[in-house]
């Protein structure tokens, strides 16, 4: 780009009137100026996750700045890049309340990047394995019509739901996962669904101690996707 000004101006000194050529050469360093904070910002700009997720996002039960989202925003920041990111998650949150909220939420942000963290909710009340593979398989479509990329955070149930309604509600993610050809995090809890003392009193949310390995968990496949634009 510089050499093209620079032959640029040397076409001018040569061809034209003074007065064009004073006019012309006045212009030259805000046009250069435009041009380079162009393609600065064509190549760098930050991008923008959204988490769309239930209490396992929302810091349920923790202090805050000790969930995962807030470790990712701190490891983010660490490596100096910009993402910004839009916590969206909410405590009790199943995935019709997400296919309800997303669309405003995608008008409002215009995410890059979508992160949908579902369903927990669902299997926990028993609900028909049916309907939340299609609230997910709209979130997800809504979100890449949107032009934003999708990751998909798996969850199993607990063994007392029974072996054939746990396996037809984990084989979800998967199936929708390969249908958008997106990212899985295969279990948010790898590493911590067995250590007791990872979890809250409930049982169920995990504590402080186990947010780093779920942010362990979620890195490899959501990292790739928040490099600058």
């Amino acid at each position: 780009m510089l050499i093209y000004l620079k032959k640029f101006r040397e076409q001018i000194s040569v061809k034209g009137d003074n007065r064009l050529r004073r006019r012309t050469l006045s212009l030259l360093p805000a046009a250069a100026l435009l041009l380079v904070s162009g393609m600065t910002n064509a190549y760098s700009a930050p991008k923008t996750l959204l988490v769309l997720g239930d209490s396992l996002s929302a810091e349920y039960g923790l202090a805050r700045g000790t969930g995962w989202v807030a470790l990712l925003e701190q490891r983010l920041q660490a490596q100096k890049n910009d993402t910004r990111i839009v916590n969206a998650s909410i405590s009790g949150e199943t995935t019709s309340g997400g296919r309800a909220r997303l669309p405003a939420l995608l008008a409002k942000h215009q995410p890059d990047v979508v992160l949908i963290e579902l369903g927990a909710n669902d299997g926990l009340r028993g609900l028909p394995v049916a309907a939340a593979e299609a609230n997910l398989r709209a979130m997800g479509e809504a979100a890449k019509k949107s032009g934003a990329q999708v990751v998909l955070v798996g969850m199993r149930m607990p063994p007392n739901y029974g072996r054939a309604y746990g396996e037809q509600f984990y084989s979800v993610y998967g199936k929708l996962a390969k249908e958008w050809k997106a990212p899985l995090v295969p279990f948010m809890f790898e590493g911590i669904a067995d250590q007791p003392q990872l979890f809250q009193a409930d049982r169920m949310h995990p504590n402080a101690k186990a947010h780093p390995t779920i942010l362990k968990n979620i890195w490899p496949q959501l990292a790739p996707l928040l490099k600058a634009k």
